[in-house]
């Protein structure tokens, strides 16, 4: 069988950056698991793996416009470090959850000076081109369900996501939606300005 929209794809695969180094990849007999043509991976991954077959092995390089988009500056800002409640030891590259208009948001701590802390809401690969090296496992027909709700539903992995570097777009653990991960996979506190951790996901 081959890829194509509502086929559910294992496979395993390595994250490399332009200068070699490995940012993500499936673990030994854990392949990622995800259903083709619902946007649980990036859209340059995805469209270089249409009409692939089982077995098959693949280089993608994929551009920031296919892949996390280029860094926002709007999306990096200064907060008063009061916002942090109960972090007692606040340091550069922790992520967080922010509650915006828009909804949650996840972020990094890129700078801590005195009461004024930089966080920023870009992905950490956004403006990088990524390299996969994949290998496809297994191609099989999604169940009516899993092409209903757009995910799907057994463990499945996490391919370059939105959290962190080893985070992706995954369910959540009660198998809703596809929301953003960190690379702790916890799940956020329920209030508060900036929360620690990020959103469930189904490692």
């Amino acid at each position: 069988m081959q890829i194509s929209e509502g086929t559910v794809v294992s496979m395993d695969y390595a994250l490399k950056d332009d200068a070699g180094t490995v940012i993500d990849q499936s673990q030994p007999g854990q392949p990622l698991v995800y259903l083709h043509g619902h946007r649980n991976i990036i859209p340059g991954l995805e469209a270089a793996l249409e009409g692939k077959s089982s077995g098959e092995s693949v280089e993608v390089r994929v551009d920031p416009a296919d892949g996390y988009g280029e860094p926002n500056p709007a999306l990096e800002q200064v907060v008063p470090r009061d916002r942090f409640q109960g972090v007692e030891d606040l340091q550069v590259g922790m992520q967080f959850q922010a509650n915006t208009d828009q909804g949650p948001v996840s972020v990094r701590v890129t700078k801590v000076e005195d009461d004024d802390v930089t966080v920023d809401g870009n992905h950490p690969l956004a403006g990088k081109h990524l390299n996969f090296s994949v290998t496809i496992q297994e191609v099989r027909a999604g169940t009516e369900e899993e092409i209903a709700h757009g995910h799907i539903h057994q463990g499945g992995g996490c391919c370059g996501g939105g959290g962190g570097e080893g985070g992706g777009c995954c369910s959540s653990e009660d198998g809703e939606g596809g929301e953003c991960c960190s690379s702790e996979g916890e799940k956020p506190k329920a209030e508060g300005e900036c929360q620690d951790g990020g959103c469930g996901c189904s490692h």
